[in-house]
């Protein structure tokens, strides 16, 4: 079963632009740098995100909003847990976000 990982960041109020969008572009192209021990090929099936722009006005802070998918739960672990590509991107963040909050869940299972 696949697993919808969603990644809320509510960037530091004085990071510089720049910076932040260097980080967006980064956790997108984590889609192609993070390669599955076993294959050596990229596992991540899709990602996509971006800055909000909700005009609801809900957004307690969030500023950007990313969601990845994974084909199985052992990837999604994988990614979490031991893929040094992504660590090293958690660590990039240091000194930029304020708030990180992360969601997963399996589509169609309530």
């Amino acid at each position: 079963m696949s697993i919808t990982h969603i990644v809320l960041f509510q960037f530091k109020q004085d990071a510089a632009p720049e910076s932040v969008q260097n980080a967006c572009k980064r956790m997108l192209s984590l889609k192609d740098h993070c390669l599955y021990p076993s294959t050596g090929k990229p596992y991540i099936r899709s990602a996509s995100g971006g800055k909000d722009n909700s005009p609801e006005g809900a957004q307690g802070g969030i500023t950007h909003a990313f969601i990845v998918e994974f084909a199985t739960a052992a990837e999604r672990d994988y990614y979490v847990a031991s893929d040094t590509v992504h660590q090293e991107f958690v660590r990039s963040l240091d000194g930029l976000i304020e708030k990180a909050l992360v969601v997963d869940f399996t589509p169609g299972v309530l």
